[in-house]
């Protein structure tokens, strides 16, 4: 079994479809962040398990799921419909099989619109800071990936905003993790971003982002994400 860790903040338009959408055999964990559109309702109602997570941010989305999942495997994915939870099995089975620890998502927009300029230009600009920070070359930071259960808990990830996804790879980094990327569609996401939708939000993100790639490497001793 692998669980699917979908953080959700009023997202009842796209949900029917993300769930729809889940691999056969995996546990869909719905982690509400404090949505008013019945968005928790809903997923109950089409199966999934939904945790209630009253801290608003997205890192505290995630970090609640990460406690409520129990498979090896677990992977990420926004709840917006913008990324097809169909797709990823190939990033946890190349974790499963032990060829990389972390796997990302490298989003490749499918119809003009899907990625606005404001949102790749704040996301290019963390790439090269997460380069000059610890050497990895990666196109892409977005929230589609995998990974140990076991192995995250171990990264001891402390940013409960929208640093969380960053720090993740940063942490990783600093532990040794080999970090790998497998190319997926970006589609328009179902409603309004919180995050990305205007340059404001964008350059928040990066602002949060940008303070966990100037944070010192933490000290304590991860575990082997392939142990």
């Amino acid at each position: 079994m692998t669980d699917l860790i979908l953080p959700c903040l009023n997202e009842v338009e796209a949900l029917p479809w993300v769930l729809r959408r889940v691999p056969p055999g995996w546990r869909a964990i719905v982690v509400d962040n404090g949505s008013e559109d019945g968005s928790p309702e809903l997923a109950r109602e089409l199966g999934a398990v939904v945790v209630s997570e009253p801290r608003r941010g997205f890192g505290a989305a995630c970090a609640a799921g990460l406690a409520a999942a129990e498979a090896e495997v677990v992977c990420f994915c926004d709840c917006d419909a913008s990324l097809d939870p169909a797709l990823l099995p190939p990033l946890a089975e190349l974790v499963r099989q032990g060829a990389a620890d972390l796997v990302l998502g490298r989003r490749r927009p499918v119809v003009r619109g899907a990625w606005p300029l404001h949102a790749r230009a704040g996301n290019a600009a963390l790439s090269r800071m997460l380069h000059r920070r610890t050497g990895l070359r990666l196109h892409d930071l977005g929230p589609m990936r995998a990974a140990r259960r076991e192995a995250l808990l171990g990264l001891g990830i402390e940013d409960r905003r929208s640093g969380w996804p960053l720090e993740m790879v940063v942490r990783a980094a600093d532990a040794g993790w080999r970090v790998g990327e497998v190319a997926v569609p970006y589609l328009p996401r179902a409603g309004k971003s919180k995050v990305t939708g205007t340059w404001r939000g964008t350059w928040q993100a990066v602002r949060d982002m940008r303070a966990v790639l100037h944070a010192p490497p933490a000290a304590a001793v991860v575990r082997e994400a392939a142990s």
